[in-house]
């Protein structure tokens, strides 16, 4: 931003604070405070100056090798020329940037640790997925060899009481035919024993 000084009288302003020739490639400056005055050399666009005093559109300079010359006010200005200030704000741009990409290495791992995780809970889940497949397909098995087994106990039974029911109707048959022959069969006679 280019310093705008008010014409004022020799000597009217005082300025100590260190002010920067403007961008320019070049700024000539003269022996006295007005254009009649001869171009004593130039000064280097971004060279730091101190300013000492203002008359009208002219400011007095002391520049870094200590000469005092007069230069065109508003060629001055009252903040670090980009040349000067282009290295601080390369350097700014640098570490922001690194800055970022540690940001976005640190997500990026970020991202890629919660993939991994998804990843490893959604393969867990398949594993259950397909454990619990099988267990019900062992369970779906048993309750048939449960169902088998069952048959096979009820028919045992029913052929154990039909051996049962056999077993005794054979008994009672051979009793009834027992007992059917036996009053038929011929009785020997009692011999009588003779006490007198």
């Amino acid at each position: 931003m280019a310093v705008g000084f008010m014409a004022l009288p020799l000597h009217a302003q005082q300025n100590d604070a260190n002010h920067w020739v403007s961008d320019s490639l070049t700024t000539f400056v003269r022996s006295g405070p007005t254009d009649g005055y001869r171009i004593v050399g130039t000064l280097t666009a971004g060279e730091p100056v101190e300013v000492l005093e203002t008359s009208g559109d002219y400011s007095r300079v002391r520049d870094g090798d200590g000469d005092t010359v007069w230069v065109l006010s508003n060629e001055v200005q009252d903040t670090p020329s980009a040349q000067v200030r282009l290295p601080a704000l390369e350097q700014q741009v640098a570490e922001l940037s690194s800055e970022l990409e540690g940001i976005n290495d640190d997500w990026e791992n970020r991202v890629s640790n919660m993939t991994e995780t998804l990843e490893v809970r959604e393969q867990r889940i398949e594993e259950l997925e397909q454990r619990n497949q099988a267990l019900d397909t062992e369970s779906e098995q048993a309750r048939q060899t449960i169902r088998e087994l069952q048959a096979r106990l009820d028919t045992q039974e029913e052929d154990l009481l039909i051996r049962y029911f056999m077993y005794g109707g054979g008994v009672a048959g051979a009793g009834l035919v027992v007992g059917l022959i036996v009053p038929h069969l011929p009785r020997r006679s009692k011999k009588r024993d003779r006490w007198f």
